[in-house]
């Protein structure tokens, strides 16, 4: 059915719960898993002399967002070995998580992405955006929603 599923994580309940349901089908399939997570991008101040100090450098910015996606992929090796899975784990940094899943969709060579979806709507859903329906709008593969 499927040879290769990519699921998104963000480390909240609902992207472990999409987690739990990409391995199931994953198993079933005989698939593999590629976990992946899009870590916003270091932003530098522009205006030196407005910046305070102790502020997080460039070094230590990398090194937090690589332990930080360290601790959100965990989960995805001991769930996949768990069930007897194959799986890769990858994180990228960047500004938009929604063009990164679909890049790393393309370029791992997934059939179906499988995410969470928090289900903001209205005003909520507006400011913040909805880096699913983002996904599900440009994706040109099928995306599997867990709510």
């Amino acid at each position: 059915m499927f040879r290769r599923l990519l699921c998104p994580l963000d480390g909240s309940p609902l992207s472990t719960r999409a987690l739990r349901r990409a391995v199931a089908l994953a198993a079933d399939s005989g698939a593999e898993l590629v976990g992946f997570h899009a870590a916003p991008d270091y932003h530098p101040v522009a205006y030196e002399d407005l910046v305070a100090r102790g502020v997080i450098s460039p070094a230590r910015f990398a090194a937090a967002t690589d332990r930080k996606a360290a601790r959100i992929l965990a989960p995805v090796t001991r769930a996949c070995a768990a069930a007897g899975v194959k799986c890769r784990v990858r994180h990228v940094v960047h500004d938009h998580p929604w063009q990164a899943i679909i890049a790393a969709a393309r370029r791992e060579r997934c059939d179906p992405i499988v995410m969470a979806s928090h289900g903001r709507r209205g005003l909520a859903g507006l400011l913040l955006g909805s880096e699913t329906s983002r996904v599900l709008t440009h994706s040109r593969i099928p995306v599997l929603v867990v709510r």
